[in-house]
């Protein structure tokens, strides 16, 4: 707990506005600079209205690359993409922002995963992504933190409006020291601060990953702490403590502006690749539903739709197992229903579902299944980096354990 109370500390107190809980995404970018070896990172939890999500495979077609991402489920054609990568190593995230600048001009909700797909068709590097920028016309109807990585070992924020862009080279060492950046919902051009959202969580984020840079910044890392975060710097507080449960605590809890909250419908951490590496082994690393129910696994825009494995892509109704289990379980936690507040509905849940004494909970179970998925996968991994390439045979093989062993575990440890 040391670590959040120096983090708070540390921070001003123009980062004590609270957050949405609608659109409270968070993110960070972590230069290859810092990582252990020497790949760039990117993450991001995805906070939205939209109840679940699925991984698809775009062919390149009218557009010049091909793309796999995360999209809304049901959706034949969809026009927007919340968080992907394509065949040339480009990847892309967004966080909304709140305090750019006044957008008199009505954006759209939707227009920032307009733009995101648009990048994936068309972008190879962060520098064609902002020639990109330059060359839409004006006003873009944006309000937004876009994150992007690309196969050159290139990463930055652009902070977006609806006429200009600020952009944050994550290997400049003048704007980024450790680094390291960290965006939720609000910028850092434009209107005050204060008048933006998410600071605590970007506070927490902040810490997490200070905490990263000594243990090493990893996708694993991250999956465990970042993107499974029930913590709040301001508060000194962290869920998953042995104080914060049964029979120390009732097992109810209050979602307090924690990184992983009711609205976090994914998670993605992408693994970009050095310099000279085959793009092929851009690496997103994916927890497709609710992150304190759903496993994550790795996923490569390589081998198309069918190289997805089952549990994440669209079946014939574009629907994904895993997402649908996942939101499944978190409805079960967030079952507050002694008053007709909706509020409060959405805010007190049962902790002691996801995380208890016995070791039983949801979070718990889903983190000892992931370490079974996660480290055959990261050993294949790592012998495609020696290779230069992905073994499509092995790939097939390593989805097909991985598919059949989620869909066990869920069926019966859960009544679903």
């Amino acid at each position: 707990m040391k670590m959040f109370r120096k983090a708070a500390l540390a921070l001003t107190l123009l980062l004590f506005a609270s957050a949405a809980m609608s659109y409270a995404c968070t993110s960070i970018i972590v230069s290859g600079k810092v990582t252990p070896d020497g790949r760039p990172l990117i993450w991001k939890n995805r906070d939205t209205g939209a109840a679940r999500n699925i991984m698809r495979h775009f062919p390149a077609a009218d557009g010049k690359y091909a793309f796999t991402g995360i999209v809304a489920e049901k959706s034949k054609d969809p026009s927007a993409v919340w968080v992907g990568t394509n065949s040339e190593g480009f990847a892309i995230f967004n966080t909304v922002s709140y305090n750019i600048e006044p957008d008199t001009l009505n954006a759209k909700s939707g227009s920032n995963g307009v733009l995101m797909r648009k990048a994936l068709e068309q972008c190879a590097t962060v520098d064609d992504f902002e020639k990109m920028l330059n060359d839409l016309p004006k006003p873009w109807r944006v309000e937004t933190n876009y994150g992007v990585m690309d196969a050159q070992g290139n990463a930055a924020y652009f902070e977006v409006g609806n006429n200009a862009y600020y952009k944050y080279d994550v290997n400049d060492p003048n704007v980024a020291p450790d680094g390291y950046l960290v965006r939720s919902n609000f910028s850092y051009n434009g209107r005050p601060r204060i008048e933006g959202k998410g600071h605590c969580r970007y506070m927490t984020a902040e810490a997490l990953t200070r905490k990263g840079l000594e243990a090493g910044i990893t996708p694993e890392f991250l999956l465990n702490n970042h993107v499974r975060c029930y913590a709040n710097v301001l508060m000194d507080l962290n869920l998953r403590g042995d104080e914060n449960h049964a029979p120390k605590t009732t097992g109810w809890a209050f979602d307090n502006d924690f990184i992983t909250r009711k609205t976090t419908t994914c998670s993605v951490v992408i693994t970009g690749v050095k310099p000279g590496e085959n793009p092929e082994l851009t690496t997103m690393w994916t927890v497709v539903s609710y992150p304190g129910t759903t496993v994550a696994i790795p996923v490569w825009e390589a081998v198309a739709e069918e190289g997805l494995p089952v549990m994440v892509r669209g079946n014939e109704k574009l629907q994904a197992p895993l997402s649908k289990w996942g939101y499944t379980l978190k409805e079960r936690a967030y079952c507050f229903d002694l008053d007709n507040d909706d509020n409060n509905h959405k805010r007190y849940f049962n902790w002691e579902l996801f995380y208890n004494g016995e070791g039983t909970g949801y979070l718990q179970k889903v983190l000892r299944l992931e370490a079974e998925i996660i480290p055959p996968y990261r050993a294949a991994l790592n012998r495609w980096y020696a290779a230069g390439k992905i073994d499509r045979d092995e790939l097939k093989k390593l989805n097909a354990e991985a598919d059949a062993k989620i869909e066990s575990f869920y069926l019966a440890n859960f009544d679903l």
